[in-house]
């Protein structure tokens, strides 16, 4: 089969994200309560009792609102490293012991024939990554919630044949918004979010010929419009002498209500 994922749902209120290669089908955080969780895998023919497990990325609520619940009723291994399983401890409830599993910062594991790689990203929480995906040559990488994309980062997501990629705000309608300024501050700092343009800029250095689609996700409901995404995004590259046809390259929409249709990786 190959590689396939859908964003299940994603934005400011909740966050999750599904990758399966026949094999192997993981979740990417549950941000969602458990009966929602639900709902969105049945819009993509999955029930939770075909899932082998959760990568946490973080420990915010929009990552893990109903981790507990759907960890214990699959009675699902729930993988993310030392830090944020001490940040969310509180959050998620009991766990079982067995499932409970380490999954360190830059640490690379097999599921059968699905390779996962962590690796660390920039934002305010307690050890926040995100993850590439590897099924034979092919790659995934989901990468949300940062401030800024270190040099690491780059490398860690370069020569992805797909990204999930954060475009979380538009300068200017958050600047105008009305968010006290302390969070407006935190959202545009370095441990905060990815704007529009910044999104642009980190795509204009990572087209090499082999990425074909970037997923906007993460995008503010209050300070970002998905159309206006799609297009700062691509100025953003434009301006820095990146242009592209759309059958050569695409940028998708990510929908914070509904899952993207299954992305088969293997018809590219």
């Amino acid at each position: 089969m190959g590689l396939k994922f859908t964003v299940l749902s994603s934005g400011s209120t909740g966050n999750a994200t599904l990758v399966a290669n026949g094999e192997v089908t993981l979740m990417i955080d549950a941000g969602f309560s458990c009966r929602r969780i639900d709902e969105l895998l049945r819009e993509r023919g999955v029930t939770g009792t075909e899932l082998n497990g959760i990568l946490i990325t973080h420990e915010h609520s929009d990552h893990i609102k109903g981790l507990g619940a759907v960890a214990r009723k699959y009675n699902l291994p729930v993988y993310a490293n030392t830090e944020t399983w001490k940040a969310m401890e509180k959050s998620i409830g009991q766990i079982p012991e067995e499932n409970r599993c380490l999954l360190g910062t830059g640490e690379t594991r097999d599921f059968g024939s699905l390779r996962v790689e962590s690796f660390a990203i920039s934002h305010d929480a307690a050890e926040p990554v995100g993850y590439s995906f590897y099924d034979g040559k092919e790659k995934l990488s989901v990468c949300t919630d940062l401030g800024y994309a270190s040099d690491k980062v780059k490398a860690a997501i370069a020569d992805s044949d797909v990204l999930v990629l954060e475009a979380n705000h538009d300068v200017e309608m958050l600047r105008m918004g009305r968010y006290p300024w302390n969070i407006k501050r935190r959202i545009l700092g370095d441990m905060g979010h990815l704007s529009n343009e910044a999104t642009g800029e980190l795509m204009s250095e990572l087209m090499n010929g082999r990425l074909k689609r970037t997923y906007l996700a993460h995008l503010s409901r209050e300070h970002n419009i998905p159309d206006l995404a799609r297009m700062a995004v691509r100025s953003s590259m434009e301006d820095r002498g990146c242009f592209y046809k759309d059958g050569e390259f695409q940028l998708r929409d990510t929908y914070y209500d509904r899952p993207t249709p299954w992305d088969v990786l293997s018809e590219l």
